[in-house]
C-alpha cells in the first residue's frame, strides 16, 4: 500500500513508521519538527530510515506544516497523489499545554485534520485514521467508557479539538467516499517516549536524583499502554474494510495509580525517588479507563505487554540510547 503517515518522527509515529516500512510499505511521512522539544530527538527516531547505508527507498520525508495548504501542493508537484491510506497522528498532544495555547492547539489539532481530509476527498484516498484522544471523555465517571458514550465532559482544550476532529471525520465519511476511524488513544509509554511525559520524566528524575512533582495526592489512575500495542492497533485498523465510519478506544484494561507507577520506576531502576507534592492541576482527570471490547471485536486488538515488562523495556531504552544524536 502507498501510505501517508503524518507526525512520522514522532514517539508513537516514528514507530508506525517502522511497522509500516517492514511490512513492505511505500511511506511518505510528514513532520513539522515542532519545536515543543529537541529536533535531534525526532531526527534519531527516524535516522534509520534516512541516514547512509540503512536508508530506506520505500520512505519519502517531507518536513512540512499540515496548517498551510501549500504542503498539499507540494505533494501533488513531487507526484505523490495515489495513497491508500492516510495515518493521521500529528497533532500537539499536552492536555496541560493547551491550557495557556487553546488557539494554538486548535489551529495545530483541527485545521490540520481538516485539511488532511479536504485532501483525501479531492484525490478519492479511500481510508483515513486519525488519533484521537481518550481525553474526550474528561471527567465523566462511568467507566470503563464506550465509545458510545454521549456524555463527554473535556476539561482542556486538546480534549476539545480531538471532539472537533473526531466530528469533521464523521462529516467527511458521511458526505465523501471515505472510510474514517478515529482511534481514542490512552496515556502511551515506551521506548522514544517525548521528554515532557510522565513517565521519561520521572525515570529522568529518579536516575539524576531529582526531585518528581507530584500533582495532588498520588492517586490519580491511568491505563498506561505499551506503544508496540498502540501501533497493532493503528495497523489493525489500516485493514479495517467493513464500515463506513467507526470511533474505537485503544488501551488496557488495568489502570496504574500514581504512586504504583514511581514505585515500578523505582523497583526497575534500584533507586529510590523523592517525591514533592503539590497542589492538583488544571486539566487533570482522576482516572482514565476506555473499554476495549470494541476494538478487540472490529479489529483483533489484545494488548499483551505488561506494564512491569513495559516499564523494563523502557528503561532499558533509556540507558542503551543518546536521544540527542541528530540524524
Amino acid at each position: 500500500m502507498n501510505i501517508l503517515l503524518t507526525g512520522c518522527a514522532g514517539f508513537i509515529g516514528s514507530h508506525v513508521l517502522d511497522r509500516l516500512l517492514n511490512d513492505g510499505h511505500q511511506v511518505v511521512g510528514i513532520d513539522n519538527f515542532a519545536p515543543d522539544y529537541p529536533r535531534a530527538i525526532k531526527e534519531q527516531n527516524i535516522a534509520q530510515h534516512c541516514c547512509g547505508k540503512t536508508a530506506t527507498s520505500t520512505f519519502t520525508l517531507l518536513e512540512a506544516d499540515l496548517t498551510n495548504k501549500a504542503t498539499f501542493t507540494e505533494l501533488d508537484q513531487q507526484g505523490f497523489d495515489s495513497f491508500d491510506a492516510i495515518i493521521h497522528l500529528a497533532d500537539r498532544g499536552s492536555d496541560r499545554a493547551s491550557i495557556d495555547d487553546p488557539a494554538g492547539y486548535l489551529q495545530s489539532n483541527v485545521v490540520s485534520t481538516q485539511n488532511l481530509l479536504e485532501y483525501a476527498k479531492d484525490h478519492e484516498i479511500p481510508h483515513f485514521i486519525h488519533a484521537s484522544s481518550n481525553s474526550v471523555y474528561g471527567l465523566n465517571s462511568n467507566t470503563p467508557w464506550l465509545e458510545s458514550e454521549t456524555d463527554l465532559e473535556p476539561i482542556s482544550p486538546y480534549a476539545l479539538t480531538k471532539i472537533n476532529s473526531e466530528q469533521l471525520g464523521h462529516t467527511y465519511s458521511q458526505l465523501y467516499d471515505i472510510r474514517v476511524l478515529a482511534l481514542r488513544l490512552p496515556t502511551i509509554y515506551g521506548p522514544r517516549q517525548r521528554p515532557d511525559q510522565a513517565i521519561y520524566k520521572f525515570t529522568h528524575n529518579i536516575i539524576e536524583g531529582e526531585t518528581i512533582l507530584m500533582h495532588g495526592e498520588g492517586d490519580t489512575l491511568r491505563d498506561y499502554t505499551h506503544v508496540d500495542d498502540i501501533v497493532d492497533g493503528i495497523i489493525a485498523a489500516l485493514h479495517y474494510n467493513d464500515t463506513r465510519h467507526e470511533i474505537i478506544n485503544l488501551g488496557n484494561t488495568r489502570t496504574v495509580e500514581f504512586q504504583e507507577m514511581v514505585a515500578q520506576l523505582e523497583q526497575t531502576l534500584g533507586v529510590q525517588s523523592n517525591i514533592e507534592q503539590l497542589p492538583e492541576l488544571k486539566g487533570d482527570v482522576p482516572l482514565t479507563l476506555p473499554s476495549i471490547e470494541k476494538a478487540a471485536r472490529l479489529l483483533g486488538y489484545t494488548p499483551s505487554i505488561p506494564f512491569e515488562a513495559g516499564i523494563t523495556d523502557f528503561v532499558k531504552w533509556m540507558y542503551d540510547t543518546n536521544p540527542t544524536c541528530t540524524a
